[in-house]
């Protein structure tokens, strides 16, 4: 059930919202496709003849993820898989949030999505890690492969937290790495210790001056050319460990943070010490990996 909009105040909230998206350093792909799943949640309200965020009640949130769950996939045969209803509540979360913080009325979500995923998230065992590092050189490139391996794995950073880090954010000292621009732009700190912090430590010392030369720029991971390593490069740095590893899943920068916060569970931290590593704002989106530990074993 996708619509067109008729609400002059969905149509501006809507638009706002999107903004908000932009300005708050999420993932470039959500402003592309959370206002999609927004306007079929408030094409669905004005079906229903609620047309304003403060008359929004859990009956008709309720209702609306048991259309979701009867309505057809619009990409594949049979209905939609419950990690994309997951991510439509999440997305009405945001809106709910959206509105509070620009001090517009709001509305509360209280809704719980129950059931396993039927979407499994690829996850690395610790052997395909373990493989992974010894892949990496002892050279100035492999100095930084290990740098990369550490903040994505062993800190579990999001593709553009990691390639956000700065020299100063790593507090070798206190075993902290401070994560300034998170999504949402969200500050937190991470642990570091054990190899991670050896890994960062000898790349600082060792193999970011050589790449740095005579330039200035603040960035950790450094390119060759001595500028910020994107997350693009990052990511191309590791389909070449993962070559020389052997690996033959489809593995990207994500796929480390999903692997250390599965490892995590398993090794028996509470789930809301995983939710704070990983900085997630839900809970729901930490549940994933209690779905893939029962799925695991």
């Amino acid at each position: 059930m996708q619509g067109t909009l008729k609400n002059p105040l969905y149509i501006r909230h809507l638009a706002g919202f999107t903004q908000w998206l932009r300005i708050l350093n999420f993932e470039p792909s959500s402003p592309r496709d959370m206002p999609k799943i927004l306007t079929e949640f408030l094409v669905y309200l004005e079906i229903q003849n609620c047309n304003h965020p403060h008359d929004i009640q859990q009956e008709h949130l309720k209702k609306y993820l048991e259309h979701l769950h009867e309505r057809p996939s619009k990409t594949a045969a049979g209905a939609i898989s419950l990690n994309y209803i997951r991510k439509h509540l999440q997305v009405i979360r945001k809106f709910s949030r959206y509105l509070t913080e620009g001090g517009q009325e709001s509305f509360a979500v209280k809704v719980r999505i129950k059931g396993k995923s039927t979407n499994i998230k690829c996850i690395l065992s610790l052997a395909e890690i373990s493989s992974l590092y010894e892949a990496a050189k002892d050279d100035t490139l492999g100095m930084r492969d290990k740098a990369i391996l550490a903040l994505y794995y062993g800190c579990g950073l999001r593709k553009n937290e990691g390639a956000n880090i700065n020299v100063r954010d790593i507090l070798l000292d206190k075993e902290l790495v401070y994560v300034r621009k998170g999504k949402g732009y969200k500050e937190r700190y991470v642990p570091l210790a054990g190899t991670g912090k050896t890994d960062l430590e000898n790349y600082i010392l060792y193999a970011r001056p050589l790449l740095a030369g005579d330039k200035k720029d603040n960035a950790l991971l450094l390119s060759v050319n001595g500028t910020r390593l994107s997350g693009h490069m990052a990511y191309e740095r590791l389909q070449k460990l993962k070559g020389v590893a052997g690996i033959k899943k489809p593995a990207g920068l994500h796929t480390l943070r999903h692997s250390i916060a599965s490892h995590l569970l398993h090794s028996g931290m509470a789930l809301e010490q995983i939710q704070r590593f990983l900085g997630h704002s839900s809970m729901e989106s930490t549940q994933i990996y209690t779905h893939l530990k029962h799925e695991q074993i």
